[in-house]
């Protein structure tokens, strides 16, 4: 992977140290893997930034932040994927979610009438929250592991292609290059 293009938008563990509100969490920035661009780190932060986003829960950068720390993983990666799902992308991500979830659970389906109160959420929102959960789950594994799977594989390739040239200079010279 391009490493100086993410050095430039990724901050400092130093930035994050200096921060007057994020104190509480100097112990936790001396992890190294936190805010290191190596193979392994940025592939588990894609799989645990997808994973989050996926999420039907408020607070999915919280989630991430959680499992970043707890996976050791590339932190702000992590966070930043989280941003998949926004007003544009949530609608059509929890209908997927739910329609996976309610497959996978073998729920018929629910004719929905959106009235939002205590009433509703007590009654239809109750029966949304299985499928949903489930499905969500289904679909931050299953997009996380192909979000980990391609960058795994984009980077070793990237490494790999890196390496051949810098051979075929060696042999050959700067002019075939």
């Amino acid at each position: 992977m391009p490493k100086k293009f993410l050095r430039r938008w990724i901050p400092t563990p130093d930035r994050h140290k200096e921060h007057k509100y994020l104190g509480f969490l100097r112990p936790l920035m001396d992890e190294p893997n936190l805010f290191h661009l190596n193979r392994h780190s940025v592939s588990v932060a894609f799989f645990v930034g997808i994973f989050s986003a996926f999420l039907p829960i408020p607070g999915q950068t919280l989630a991430a932040t959680l499992l970043a720390l707890l996976c050791r993983c590339n932190l702000p990666i992590a966070i930043a994927l989280t941003w998949i799902t926004n007003p544009f992308t949530t609608p059509p991500i929890l209908f997927l979610a739910y329609e996976l979830g309610r497959w996978l659970l073998q729920s018929p389906p629910m004719a929905l009438s959106m009235d939002i109160s205590w009433e509703w959420l007590t009654t239809q929102g109750k029966a949304l929250i299985a499928p949903l959960l489930v499905g969500g789950l289904s679909c931050g594994i299953v997009f996380g592991g192909i979000g980990y799977l391609t960058i795994h594989q984009l980077w070793r390739w990237h490494v790999v292609r890196n390496w051949e040239r810098r051979k075929k200079r060696r042999l050959y010279g700067d002019t075939h290059s």
